[in-house]
């Protein structure tokens, strides 16, 4: 069998060391190839151990690829824990190599594993697939912002504390124009990525010339992490030590402009409530709130049990409504466990911001406790944020 045109890009990426992709991959299996080409492709790409053990999925948007040894079977599958989604594996013939790929609805979510004639291998596993906005990539034509780490902050408002921070300034910034403010908890991952969307959204006009800052969680000399006490918590502490540290250390260098309207604040779990709470505390300071997969939950559970996050739904419908904008993202795979079940204290959260007219958005999916349905859909949250 003559080699097509794609397996033989895909055997100069291997050659090459550059990385396949699942997505080079599933072209691959849709071609003319030859079996003892694909099985030298996967050795590689997964390892021979892994083969062994049923390999992770690997996952590029929504291309998925799965692969295991399986000498003696006759029939491999990869299911999923609620049957809504059977794919049968490919034997690469006198290789015992089983492969299969697939291009995955947007927004796929489950817990899948391998089914070896007709009995299930190990643990079920994770998987979500989303496909990727163009203004999540780095545009070379759009100018790029400078991100500069911060000296460790050692906190007064949370006494014997220091974090790592950074400071995010878009090109477009002009110090006799002060820019609007942008806060992330988790600032350490989510500083990786967040930037490059923010150049692309300021220099299309569709969110304000914005400063972010991205701020890690507290932690008492590099040890012991102080998160949750600071993010969970449902008290004004945060604001002020957002209000009163580190706003004012970032105007030592920059000018932001002060109006509610013009801050947004912004987190991932525990950090997700930690920023409505920032804006349900202080909605004359922050008007925008951003919380993927965020932990409504009983975490600061306090003495009495009842102190934590789960108490905002009864909250929001018993108190006048606030001038806040609220941006709420989670998945039904999310968590559940003693301090109670994600998915519905973040469904119990939109319920009480529409019952009480509040300006929201709620994106729910079939995602896990992960960043992964936040980060597909951040150029769109952003947009609906800064309208």
């Amino acid at each position: 069998m003559m080699l097509s045109t794609v397996l033989v890009a895909v055997l100069s990426l291997v050659q090459s060391s550059q990385t396949i992709t699942p997505n080079s991959f599933y072209d691959l299996m849709h071609s003319a190839h030859r079996d003892a080409d694909v099985a030298g492709i996967v050795d590689k790409w997964f390892g021979a151990q892994a083969l062994r053990d049923g390999t992770s999925v690997k996952v590029q948007g929504l291309f998925a690829v799965w692969a295991i040894s399986a000498p003696t079977s006759k029939r491999v599958h990869v299911i999923t824990e609620d049957s809504s989604y059977l794919l049968s594996l490919t034997p690469l013939e006198r290789t015992g190599k089983w492969v299969g790929s697939d291009r995955l609805p947007e927004g796929f979510g489950g817990r899948w594993a391998y089914e070896v004639d007709g009995q299930r291998l190990g643990d079920w596993k994770a998987i979500e697939a989303y496909s990727s906005d163009p203004d999540s990539e780095p545009r070379p034509e759009n100018p790029k912002g400078t991100v500069t780490q911060k000296p460790s902050w050692h906190s007064s408002v949370f006494e014997g504390t220091d974090r790592d921070w950074w400071v995010y300034v878009p090109a477009q910034y002009r110090a006799d124009e002060p820019a609007c403010t942008m806060i992330f908890q988790d600032g350490q991952s989510m500083v990786r990525y967040v930037p490059t969307v923010m150049d692309n959204l300021i220099a299309k006009k569709e969110m304000p010339v914005t400063v972010g800052i991205f701020i890690s969680p507290g932690s008492f000399s590099g040890k012991s992490s102080n998160r949750s006490f600071e993010y969970d918590t449902l008290s004004d502490r945060y604001s002020r030590f957002l209000l009163d540290e580190i706003l004012p250390e970032v105007e030592k260098t920059v000018k932001l402009r002060q109006d509610p309207g013009s801050r947004a604040i912004a987190g991932i779990s525990s950090g997700g409530i930690c920023a409505f709470t920032a804006a349900w505390q202080r909605p004359d300071q922050f008007s925008k709130v951003m919380s993927w997969v965020g932990s409504f939950t009983n975490i600061a559970h306090g003495t009495d049990n009842r102190e934590g996050g789960h108490n905002y739904p009864a909250l929001i419908r018993l108190t006048e409504p606030k001038p806040i904008r609220v941006f709420l993202q989670d998945g039904s795979n999310d968590l559940d466990n003693e301090f109670g079940n994600w998915p519905l204290a973040n469904q119990s959260m939109a319920a009480a911001l529409k019952f009480k007219g509040y300006d929201y958005r709620f994106v729910f999916g079939h995602g896990f406790h992960s960043d992964l349905q936040g980060r597909a859909i951040l150029p769109d949250a952003l947009r609906w944020l800064w309208r």
